[in-house]
């Protein structure tokens, strides 16, 4: 079986994806690490805007290697939402993409666009999303916790800049899938979201 996850920052869709990989013994990938990773290696370089550093990056990406700790700071996000515009990025990593959900038994990936370009023919898809607002006070609160220094206000200033270059984006555009189930996660809490993310993939599973 293989869940599909999609949506924008913040949306609550990895602590998801990880809470169902964890139920249903599959393993997980948070595809956004792998374009935090790039983005990453292209700032240290000094080579943001550069895509072909970018591409080569994403070409040479040792997965083993991801810190998730060190890639979830604000910087690495933007710099990830930059070098996921980039076409010859996407393509890079596409072929690591499919072979984690082409595992026996399936997986569970989550980002922003499994549903329509990596895991088209997924079982289960679900979008979760939740209001700018929201996203941004639950990020805010991440990276206070993480020691960050940073105001709520530049935090929402971000997840609207993000949403806007992930939905316009000429590569892999963040959009719902046609056959994703719609969650709005920003009235729950976790126990409640991924009651509601459970109910959606058993439906799923029994073809309902």
């Amino acid at each position: 079986m293989v869940i599909a996850i999609d949506g924008p920052a913040a949306s609550g869709k990895g602590t998801l994806a990880r809470r169902l990989a964890a139920y249903y013994g599959l393993p997980h990938l948070d595809t956004g690490l792998l374009y935090r990773a790039v983005g990453a290696i292209v700032l240290a370089q000094g080579r943001l805007q550069d895509e072909a550093a970018a591409v080569e990056a994403a070409r040479t990406l040792d997965v083993a290697a991801l810190d998730p700790d060190t890639l979830r700071t604000a910087e690495l996000g933007e710099a990830a939402s930059v070098v996921a515009a980039r076409g010859g990025v996407r393509a890079a990593l596409l072929d690591l993409q499919h072979r984690f959900a082409a595992q026996p038994g399936g997986a569970v990936l989550d980002g922003r666009d499994i549903g329509t370009v990596i895991c088209p023919k997924a079982q289960a898809k679900l979008f979760v999303t939740a209001t700018p607002e929201v996203r941004a006070e639950r990020r805010h609160r991440e990276l206070i916790g993480r020691g960050e220094d940073i105001a709520y206000a530049a935090v929402l200033a971000d997840i609207r800049k993000r949403d806007e270059r992930d939905s316009a984006r000429a590569a892999a555009p963040l959009v719902q899938a046609d056959d994703a189930v719609l969650l709005d996660t920003s009235a729950l809490d976790i126990a409640q979201a991924f009651e509601a993310a459970l109910t959606i993939v058993e439906a799923r599973r029994r073809g309902s």
